[in-house]
């Protein structure tokens, strides 16, 4: 009697062993906190800011300079007045540009892991690399190719902080979890994604990837190339829109991901832009680079880049091998600031 319970006591003490390890394991293989309005959103993004043709441009944090906006088509800055008919009467007003914080786009290692929310759900307590054939993808940064989970949020910081509410040009949508890889099998193979996009075949080859070249060179120094919507800048491609990249450097097949997040949705006809015209956000179905910024949140905040811009600029200690006080590396959460452009006035 003595030796059965001496076993069963071994066995509970071997599976408690094995629970909190497992459990503090998890915590270091997922492990944040819910974002921090202050201190995590870098709000000089949103600068600078137009009104009538004035510009008035935002301070950078300390040893960064100030977040510039584009300077691709200085007339639209210049223009004051503007005109748009809403339903049925017309608005005649003063122009107004600005950037808004709008999306959050994460990109994970760890399926259902959500380190913008600071939260995990039941399953994500294994790393999952997803593999295409014949590759050797073990997740680790010497590796030629990286995959992620993704999820994207609609998340308007205006609206869910109840300011800017009263901007008619743009859709108020508050919060929504409004996509999961996980559950998408189009994501996880770009065979499968080929259905979205067959287009993949003309761009997402090595003769098209040439023209990226212009692409990344434009993006360092200043905003992207539109007319190169296939291309990402400097980090890769947005072809084939599915979750893997062929790059090692982590926290580039992050950003690459993201941007095509961006991409793909426009593909898909559920992207509004609302810098296309001063009366009104406009689905995009290739979507117009320039019109978008983001900066890296999580696990370490980044500075505001523009898509594409090279991250041997910017990622100096951004991704910490082990990972921050109240996040793991390899998690990222991206920010995504759209152009804004809306005719403000009175209806006569």
């Amino acid at each position: 009697m003595k030796n059965v319970i001496h076993k069963i006591f071994v066995l509970l003490v071997g599976f408690i062993v094995f629970y909190v390890n497992s459990t503090f394991a998890d915590s270091r293989v997922c492990k944040s906190s819910f974002i921090n309005f202050v201190n995590d959103i870098r709000w000089e993004g949103i600068f600078p800011i137009t009104i009538a043709g004035v510009k008035v441009k935002g301070i950078g944090k300390k040893g960064e300079p100030a977040s510039e906006g584009l300077e691709t088509d200085p007339a639209e800055h210049k223009r004051i007045l503007c005109s748009c008919k809403r339903g049925n009467k017309w608005i005649f007003g003063l122009t107004v540009t600005y950037w808004e914080p709008a999306r959050i786009i994460e990109t994970t290692k760890v399926p259902w892991c959500f380190p913008t929310l600071g939260i995990s759900m039941s399953g994500s307590n294994k790393i999952k690399n997803w593999k295409n054939p014949g590759s050797k993808s073990s997740g680790k940064s010497n590796t030629s190719q990286a995959s992620y989970n993704v999820h994207y949020y609609i998340f308007n910081v205006f609206d869910i902080l109840d300011i800017f509410v009263d901007v008619p040009c743009v859709p108020h949508e508050g919060f929504d979890l409004a996509y999961l890889s996980e559950i998408d099998p189009t994501w996880n193979n770009d065979v499968m994604s080929f259905v979205l996009d067959p287009e993949a075949i003309l761009f997402g080859n090595p003769i098209a990837q040439l023209a990226c070249a212009a692409d990344s060179a434009a993006a360092t120094v200043s905003y992207p190339i539109d007319t190169l919507f296939w291309c990402v800048g400097a980090w890769g491609s947005s072809y084939p829109m599915a979750g893997y990249t062929m790059t090692g450097n982590e926290l580039k097949a992050s950003a690459e991901l993201a941007a095509r997040t961006i991409a793909r949705n426009a593909r898909v006809g559920i992207l509004w832009d609302p810098a296309i015209n001063y009366c009104g956000a406009q689905i995009t179905p290739i979507w117009v680079k320039s019109h978008y910024k983001m900066h890296l949140v999580k696990p370490k905040q980044g500075p505001i880049v523009p898509i594409g811009r090279a991250s041997m600029l910017w990622e100096t200690n951004k991704n910490p091998p082990t990972g921050t006080r109240s996040s793991s590396p390899d998690n990222f959460s991206w920010l995504i600031f759209r152009w804004v452009k809306c005719c403000m006035g009175k209806a006569l």
